[in-house]
């Protein structure tokens, strides 16, 4: 009984462990910091575009009235600072405000500030125009909630350059970034975020019938509501199209097993651009299709991320100065060592 007791024991220990590796070991905020830039893009991009008609969509005339959408809301809490005031100036002023604190975020000024008032900008336009939400503002709701989680504004930000500045002026040498606890906790949330995501998107899709015999696909490309570019000569390509309906929900059904292997991982983030690159060329949702991606970048290691930067940029010696002073299993890129070594060493 006691040797039962003592290998339960054994296997919870792990078991917490394992968590608290997974959880809280600090990670370089270097993936953070470019999914920031990315994010505080699309966030300013697809606000920007409410400027063409912005009276229609949240004035006190709007298409949808207070009354329609207090029905619309009705057992749900959602406010918005829209309701504060009718009048057009002060319709104008918090949108530009709102613009500006998305601008900052992208650029990483004042990050720590303007990430939490990005996400109260976002649910702001949602909690006013509900009948305009799609998925594109829930990504970009997901994204501004964890970028206000983590230190975004530790890498590749104005931020930073600030902080070199300052170490110039004062005859010091700029720190180096240090592996943050917050950062590898917003990495995870969105990880794990985009694997809830794709598992009920798999499997909400196999509901339907089409799904099963290969025809979603071109029932997609049929659609003259969704076309934006013609795809039907694939219809001399039936094969084609089964597999590619296959593949898409196979994809999407086990994303959230398949992404973690460090091996499957870089296949299972290639098949992802092409699927959402070709929804936004073929079905007209080019934005949806970027901000995904944005989120699945969250599973590129930041020692790729800073690679890839620094060989764009040419600047691969002073990246390499600027990397974290302390690599954390040199960001996963490292073969691990057992379990049990690691633990015996804790």
């Amino acid at each position: 009984m006691s040797a039962v007791l003592a290998y339960l024991l054994r296997d919870l220990r792990d078991a917490v462990a394992a968590w608290n590796e997974f959880w809280f070991r600090p990670a370089d905020p270097a993936t953070l910091g470019l999914i920031r830039i990315l994010a505080g893009a699309m966030l300013f991009y697809t606000h920007l575009i409410w400027s063409l008609d912005l009276a229609a969509f949240f004035g006190p005339d709007g298409w949808l009235s207070a009354g329609a959408v207090g029905l619309l809301q009705r057992h749900s809490y959602a406010w918005s600072f829209f309701w504060l005031s009718s009048s057009p100036l002060w319709l104008w002023t918090v949108h530009i405000a709102a613009l500006v604190v998305f601008a900052l975020l992208t650029v990483g000024l004042f990050s720590r500030v303007v990430s939490i008032l990005a996400l109260i900008a976002a649910l702001g336009y949602i909690g006013r125009a509900p009948g305009a939400l799609f998925g594109l503002d829930q990504i970009n709701l997901l994204l501004a909630m964890y970028l206000a989680v983590g230190p975004c504004g530790a890498a590749y930000s104005l931020d930073r350059l600030w902080l070199g500045r300052q170490a110039a002026k004062s005859g010091r040498a700029l720190p180096a970034i240090q592996p943050s606890v917050g950062a590898n906790i917003a990495i995870r949330l969105i990880q794990l975020h985009m694997c809830v995501i794709y598992a009920f998107a798999g499997t909400s899709k196999l509901m339907g019938p089409s799904w099963w015999d290969g025809t979603a696909m071109w029932q997609a490309f049929a659609s003259l509501e969704y076309q934006s570019l013609d795809m039907t000569w694939l219809a001399h390509w039936p094969r084609t199209l089964n597999f590619l309906t296959h593949l898409t929900i196979v994809w999407e059904v086990y994303y959230c097993v398949l992404v973690w292997p460090h091996r499957l991982r870089p296949w299972i983030l290639a098949l992802a651009v092409p699927l959402h690159l070709g929804i936004g060329m073929c079905l007209g949702m080019m934005t949806f299709g970027i901000a995904m991606l944005v989120g699945n970048l969250a599973f590129v290691p930041p020692a790729a991320v800073r690679g890839f930067l620094a060989w764009a940029f040419g600047q691969g010696k002073r990246a390499a100065s600027s990397a974290p002073a302390t690599t954390t299993r040199e960001v996963n890129l490292a073969p691990r060592r057992p379990r049990k070594e690691r633990l015996k060493q804790r």
